[in-house]
């Protein structure tokens, strides 16, 4: 196998990566259970130790919080591996647990994995924009707009709207209807409904049992962090400086999957805490690969750990990334623009 190149990008044919990384797709029933088990249980454990503190004074309990809200993104990213069918070997155990974890992480199951397969079918394609992605303009678009256009783009990539508001908006508010998907049939409809009424009913369980103040003093600082916590990690996956974008005639799966997605090298505890969707460019490759089975996969084949790779630190730097520059093919900041494009 080849060794990358000095931009981290391989020389091998992307298509050939996908091939070869299809004998890592077998789940384990019982390790796919014991992920469950440890994901939820110290979730529940921390929500009650965080009810039982508010009589202590609430900055007690909002310390517990953060943990909370990593376990929380956990059990969302065990979501998003059974809408890939990749957490079961059975369809019905993906869709099944996929729907129950929806109620907690309030993202309708059915509405959600199809939102992400259109991610994944044209992730990186600038022709196919608009669902399941953060929305990215080309430097010549952004000059083409009015000037009340490009603010309202300025303001949707601040990072206060990026990562505080937009969260909160996203899985509060916009996840309450198929946004996207809204003249696409009745299957959108009924899986948001269908989870709209579960939460309804759990909420209101909740309320009754420990009171609205309790519940909402417990469940908003963990949702509205953990929300912005995976916001954020959707972010790096695919908004980094040398990301892939390209127009139909240019664009190829595989080459948008390898190239387009990073290798976000976390520390080990929070590569745990988000199940190694860090290593995006692999799961692009090939979505069936449970996420515990991913680290493997580096392991085998480490010319893979280079490419598209961002530590922590590099990480903060995509913030200021917001528009795609088709002669650098690269993401650019604002002020990248040419003088007169400003």
């Amino acid at each position: 196998m080849s060794e990358p190149e000095p931009d981290g990008r391989l020389t091998v044919d992307p298509r050939q990566w996908s091939r070869l990384l299809t004998r890592y797709r077998e789940p384990s029933s019982l390790r796919s259970v014991i992920e469950i088990a440890i994901t939820a249980v110290p979730l529940v454990v921390l929500w009650v130790l965080m009810w039982a503190a508010l009589g202590d004074g609430y900055w007690l309990g909002f310390a517990l919080a953060v943990p909370a809200a990593g376990f929380l993104v956990r059990l969302f990213m065990i979501q998003h591996d059974c809408s890939h069918g990749s957490f079961f070997r059975q369809r019905l155990a993906n869709d099944w647990v996929g729907r129950v974890i929806g109620v907690i992480t309030l993202t309708p199951y059915g509405f959600w994995r199809r939102t992400h397969t259109l991610h994944h079918a044209s992730s990186g394609n600038l022709d196919h924009r608009g669902i399941g992605d953060v929305a990215t303009l080309t430097v010549a678009e952004f000059q083409t707009l009015p000037p009340w256009r490009r603010l309202g783009y300025r303001l949707y990539r601040h990072p206060l709207v990026m990562f505080g508001i937009g969260p909160a908006y996203l899985f509060i508010l916009q996840h309450r209807l198929p946004v996207g998907l809204m003249a696409r049939g009745w299957q959108p409809w009924l899986s948001t409904m269908g989870t709209n009424l579960a939460i309804a009913l759990v909420v209101a369980a909740m309320i009754r049992l420990i009171g609205l103040g309790p519940f909402l003093l417990v469940q908003l600082p963990i949702t509205l962090i953990a929300a912005s916590i995976g916001v954020w990690l959707f972010y790096v996956q695919h908004q980094f400086e040398d990301t892939f974008w390209a127009h139909d005639a240019g664009w190829s799966f595989h080459e948008a999957a390898l190239h387009g997605s990073s290798h976000y090298d976390l520390p080990a505890v929070l590569r745990w805490f988000t199940a190694n969707i860090g290593m995006h460019h692999v799961h692009h490759l090939c979505s069936r690969i449970p996420y515990y089975r991913l680290p493997q996969v580096l392991r085998d084949y480490p010319q893979l750990v280079a490419v598209g790779r961002l530590t922590l630190p590099q990480s903060l730097r995509c913030v200021r990334m917001v528009l795609w520059d088709e002669q650098a093919r690269r993401l650019i900041a604002f002020g990248d623009m040419p003088m007169a494009g400003r």
